[in-house]
């Protein structure tokens, strides 16, 4: 039986992901403006275009309180976690960000990525190499784990030991 959606219930939200499990298939928000933890269920964050989210990451989004709690209905915006501005990897220590931000994204899936070891790898469309994925540039792009198959948008740097991402977006953003 569908749960009737009461459209007066319904409001925008701005909060920070305590955690989410993308095993679960699911996390919570705490909201700026307090009260209960907002449930963000998996399938809201795939229609947004991620598979995961990263701890600390500011969320905007739609939200309804049922007789269950406050839910999640829709993801508007997602904020990476704040960080200190300095190099995640030493392979950037050198970079000029604002010239990596000036490179094109590249549409890729990822190949594998396991979270345990903090890496994994993707292959961009039409081209034969890996590119070398770290958890790191994941979490400041706001993503925290990858599941093989998914689309993204990389910008991608040669690195001292190959291709690498730099950045790492929703498949939508290359579109």
């Amino acid at each position: 039986m569908a749960e009737d959606v009461n459209l007066s219930s319904m409001q925008t939200v701005q909060g920070v992901v305590k955690w989410f499990d993308p095993t679960k298939g699911y996390g919570f928000i705490v909201s700026d403006e307090g009260g209960p933890d907002i449930l963000l269920h998996i399938n809201v964050l795939r229609n947004f275009g991620q598979s995961s989210i990263a701890d600390g990451a500011v969320v905007q989004l739609v939200a309804h309180h049922t007789n269950r709690g406050v839910q999640a209905v829709e993801v508007l915006e997602i904020e990476p976690p704040k960080r200190e501005d300095v190099p995640v990897l030493s392979d950037f220590a050198d970079l000029d960000m604002s010239e990596v931000s000036a490179q094109p994204l590249e549409a890729a899936r990822v190949k594998w990525f396991d979270k345990g070891k903090g890496f994994g790898f993707a292959n961009i469309f039409g081209r034969t190499e890996d590119v070398f994925l770290h958890v790191e540039v994941l979490r400041q792009s706001g993503l925290a784990d990858l599941q093989p198959g998914e689309a993204l948008a990389m910008r991608v740097i040669e690195g001292k030991r190959g291709r690498m991402a730099v950045e790492v977006l929703a498949w939508e953003a290359a579109i």
